[in-house]
């Protein structure tokens, strides 16, 4: 007689950190403490992954992943990480896995990409 596994119950905790409008912030970024959250407009299915300019208050962030079912963001996850030396881990969407509007929270970051600093330096947050 075969024994009938138990599923496996997924509980899903709210993130403990506050949300940060997006409407309210005056810039692409702000620093929640020593996270960085990052207002971003996705192009996905882009010729190349690059990191862009600046529109409004948003960071443009090509992906070259087809937006199908949330790859593209998952892409554009494992792009940032790479670019800013964190783990995938390390990075939270907090909104838009399935839209081209985002904001993702960045922690543990031990660099900064050039273009990202150069968009700070232009447009320092107030």
């Amino acid at each position: 007689m075969a024994r009938k596994k138990k599923k496996q119950e997924i509980i899903l905790e709210p993130t403990q950190e506050p949300e940060i409008n997006p409407k309210k912030m005056n810039s692409f970024y702000a620093w929640d403490g020593d996270i960085l959250v990052l207002n971003i407009l996705g192009t996905p299915a882009a010729k190349r992954d690059a990191i862009g300019k600046v529109k409004g208050n948003q960071l443009k962030v090509s992906v070259t992943e087809s937006p199908r079912a949330g790859k593209a963001t998952d892409h554009m996850v494992r792009f940032l990480a790479k670019e800013f030396q964190v783990s995938t881990k390390d990075i939270e969407v907090v909104f838009g896995r399935f839209n081209v509007n985002k904001q993702l929270r960045i922690k543990n970051i031990i660099d900064l990409p050039s273009e990202v600093s150069r968009e700070i330096e232009n447009k320092p947050n107030l």
